[in-house]
């Protein structure tokens, strides 16, 4: 089944960077009542027998070790909606993307234009069942942008889904501030265009075993319920959300700007900031975009040529360069095409206030990543060709002092998690974890179109692993 998508991907691949839009998700503000269509909402009192507060409340830290930590299981999650909001959300992403199993890529519907809807699938309250115990009226929708419309419009049921478990408590006040073991909201990534389905995770720990800030992820069974009994759905990668635990667990303060990137202002090339392309995640109400600006006016400066050293000093005051050379070793050394430098979107950006605000960059995702990719590929370690349209990229590694910390980055990535017999032995050990969980997958929950798509593609990445290291010792010499 996959290569027959993939021919038609790699047609509409060049209008996607036009668009620079992936799977990201549309820009507008998901708590916006008129996207979630709650006007059908039975508000009827809940029997919330299972609710406790190690489980179901906001008044105890999120429970990583449970949610999140590698136990040497796939964990099972089930979905179970009423099937008239099954049906809801169905309607909804016809008007969003067309007919459902139409063939095409990522074409766009009547809500959008080609490649893309002008808003985001709305959330429909479904329980949430996991080791035994009920969440109650969770919001539910599915999520993403091209790989959303691209399974859509050929017939795979493996759509990604958002979970927020206190969406609908205006409707239910028994669930006001309901979590999920701590968690608000997380990602279901349904490791779209990854026959090894271990990118999305392995890439995430990556990052943060080098010390870049990254989502914590794990892999889950997602099985779902629309009126007829559980269906498995397939294997899919749980993400974290930057915007609901990350700040609190991987920075000292959780109180600051957090921006979600996507359009040309996000490439930080001269003169193209514009407030739409740089979406907030948290202080929503605060019309300021100081922080932004801030680095745009250091980044830019005439003090680049005239006056490094001083040039150097005020990018720093307002933008966390050594964090973002790090993100960059990593990143070009994993390699990585969907995503700065290539595409305007897929990052962070996190301004802790016990820090002075000072912008820091954060990945996210990763499904793409560990390979050479499409649209040109990932960039090489010298970065020739990459022109001031990405100064980010560019202005820094052209300064001789950012440039030798870069490769020392670039040493520490192929010397610790992306040392090749230990990211090997990674891999092996997820591979074995989740590979019954792979093939058990079905015609019309996959994108496989056989199981050896899955054994090939660990002992590429196998093979990816030796020869990145080989690259980055050919660079570093």
């Amino acid at each position: 089944m996959i290569s027959r998508f993939i021919s038609i991907f790699l047609i509409v691949s060049l209008f996607l960077i036009s668009c620079s839009k992936d799977d990201s998700e549309i820009m507008i503000d998901n708590n916006n009542s008129s996207n979630n269509s709650e006007d059908n909402i039975d508000s009827t009192a809940l029997d919330i027998s299972d609710w406790a507060v190690n489980t179901h409340s906001n008044d105890i830290d999120p429970d990583y070790t449970e949610v999140y930590e590698n136990n040497g299981t796939v964990r099972r999650m089930d979905i179970v909606f009423d099937a008239s909001d099954w049906s809801l959300m169905l309607e909804d992403m016809s008007g969003l993307y067309g007919t459902f199993g139409q063939g095409g890529g990522p074409g766009g519907g009547p809500g959008g234009g080609p490649g893309f809807a002008s808003e985001n699938p709305i959330f429909r309250p479904a329980d949430v069942y996991y080791n035994g115990t009920q969440w109650y009226k969770v919001g539910a929708r599915f999520k993403g942008n091209s790989s959303l419309a691209f399974s859509w419009r050929n017939g795979v049921w493996k759509m990604s889904f958002k979970l927020d478990f206190d969406e609908f408590e205006d409707d239910f006040p028994e669930i006001e501030n309901q979590r999920f073991y701590g968690f608000k909201q997380f990602s279901l990534k349904n490791n779209f265009d990854d026959e090894s389905q271990l990118r999305e995770k392995v890439a995430a720990d990556i990052f943060r075993e080098s010390g870049v800030p990254s989502p914590r992820t794990q892999f889950y069974e997602i099985y779902v319920d629309h009126g007829s009994g559980p269906i498995y759905f397939g294997l899919y990668t749980m993400v974290e959300e930057p915007d609901d635990t990350l700040a609190e667990s991987q920075f000292s303060n959780d109180e600051g700007n957090l921006y979600k990137p996507d359009g040309n202002g996000a490439s930080f090339s001269y003169g193209s900031f514009n407030e739409e392309d740089f979406v907030k995640q948290s202080n929503e109400n605060e019309s300021d975009w100081g922080d932004i600006q801030n680095i745009y006016s250091a980044l830019h400066s005439n003090d680049r040529i005239n006056n490094p050293e001083l040039w150097r000093n005020n990018l720093e005051a307002v933008f966390d360069v050594d964090g973002f050379l790090n993100y960059l070793a990593v990143n070009t050394v994993i390699q990585n095409w969907d995503t700065y430098g290539r595409m305007t979107h897929n990052y962070y950006l996190y301004g802790n206030p016990d820090n002075n605000g000072i912008l820091t960059w954060v990945p996210w995702d990763n499904n793409e990543s560990l390979q050479f990719g499409k649209m040109g590929g990932s960039l090489p370690l010298n970065f020739n060709g990459v022109g001031n349209n990405w100064p980010l990229i560019s202005f820094i590694y052209n300064d001789s002092s950012y440039r030798d910390i870069y490769d020392g980055y670039v040493l520490g990535v192929i010397n610790g998690a992306f040392q090749t017999s230990y990211i090997q032995s990674v891999y092996t050990q997820y591979a074995s974890m989740i590979e019954s969980s792979v093939i058990n997958e079905q015609q019309g929950y996959t994108f496989l179109e056989s199981p050896s798509d899955f054994q090939e593609a660990v002992s590429t990445l196998n093979s990816h692993a030796q020869n990145r290291t080989n690259a980055a010792n050919n660079y570093l010499d």
